[in-house]
């Protein structure tokens, strides 16, 4: 059975402690630039994790992804313009 997974992106005030966040979940990504880590875990532990996470000294804050909750999948613009015009020329008929 596959476990539905959310990212939760980390904002940091150092990278050291980067490889303490492996335990929370997969570390995707780690930007040294901007200071932040996303992590993929499970979504039933999003609540507890954040909150965990939150508490440590090294973290600034703690984002949850919205992009389950997105639609991604999307209609062309042709289809929709040609059932558009099929709906006002049954209607003037």
């Amino acid at each position: 059975m596959e476990n539905d997974r959310q990212a939760v992106v980390v904002w940091l005030n150092h990278l050291k402690q980067v490889r303490s966040l492996k335990r929370f979940g997969n570390v995707h990504y780690v930007s040294r630039k901007l200071k932040y880590a996303v992590l993929y875990c499970d979504m039933c532990d999003i609540d507890e994790i954040s909150a965990k996470l939150s508490r440590f000294n090294y973290v600034k804050r703690v984002e949850p992804s919205f992009r389950p909750f997105l639609k991604t999948e999307y209609e062309s613009k042709k289809e929709m313009m040609y059932e558009h015009k099929n709906e006002d020329v049954q209607i003037s008929i």
